[in-house]
């Protein structure tokens, strides 16, 4: 249903700027007067953001020794953090961008559990308390191109490479067991912008795949990451953003799995040159 809701709310900013202004159907050639923060080559942002965390990982070490499904909150303890992320976007020509991303996130905690758990083929007891310390990397790389360019907004496709990594430990007096997952995902998506006024802007932005369940029941992995933004630029080189992102990201690799979900509100700044 979230993925619904994101979907139609990147499409609602699409079918505005397509809109055909009426200057344009008349033959007549309007004047550029471009919209603050729009003349730029590069975009650096930095951020914080603050999900909520819905994270579970099932590890078997080997055939036959089934792993637990382990919910990192509910079964583990792990708590809502605050991480930093960086944006950054070179644009060579007005209508084309290559973006980078990345977001270093980190969870640890040490409590009881309330049920024997296996993971990655070891039985941690629940007699034991168990320190977690989970780390996960996602980086992005991509490539947008705005095929509809206005002075006040724009329309555009996003073709990404997204790599995760995900690492996490459990450990107690006796154990120390941990399992590591890396994924490059390709991933298509649309992008969406337009100025309320000519310095404040709202922009949406999604983008997703899903391998389905027929090519390999082994194998199976989805990606969507949903973005919602307004950004106030003070000049052309300034501005602070605040937005809403959510991050889906399942894999099955034959008897892992791991379903991690993060979604929060996030707000920062932008330099560009």
């Amino acid at each position: 249903m979230r993925t619904r809701v994101a979907t139609v709310s990147v499409f609602c900013l699409l079918f505005g700027l397509t809109a055909v202004p009426a200057r344009a159907q008349y033959g007549a050639t309007a004047p550029s007067d471009r919209a603050t923060g729009e003349t730029y080559h590069v975009e650096i942002g930095g951020y914080f953001w603050n999900p909520s965390p819905e994270i579970a990982i099932t590890s078997e070490s080997l055939p036959g020794i089934p792993g637990s499904r382990i919910d990192f909150v509910k079964d583990l303890g792990i708590e809502q953090s605050r991480f930093r992320q960086l944006k950054v976007v070179l644009r060579p020509a007005t209508k084309h961008k290559f973006r980078f991303e990345y977001t270093p996130i980190s969870y640890e905690a040490v409590g009881s559990i309330k049920a024997n758990l296996v993971f990655n083929g070891i039985e941690f007891p629940v007699t034991l308390p168990v320190a977690t310390d989970m780390k996960w990397r996602a980086y992005r790389f991509g490539y947008e191109w705005d095929f509809v360019y206005h002075d006040r907004g724009f329309v555009g496709v996003v073709l990404e490479a997204k790599y995760t990594e995900v690492e996490a430990t459990l450990s107690n007096i006796l154990d120390t067991e941990f399992v590591r997952a890396r994924a490059p995902i390709p991933a298509i998506g649309v992008i969406g912008r337009v100025y309320v006024v000519p310095n404040i802007s709202i922009t949406g932005e999604f983008s997703g795949i899903k391998l389905p369940e027929s090519i390999n029941e082994d194998y199976r992995a989805k990606y969507y990451d949903f973005d919602l933004y307004g950004t106030v630029n003070f000049n052309d080189h300034v501005g602070a953003q605040v937005g809403y992102r959510s991050l889906v990201v399942f894999y099955k690799v034959k008897g892992d799995e791991g379903d991690l979900r993060l979604r929060g509100f996030y707000f920062g700044g932008v330099a560009r040159f």
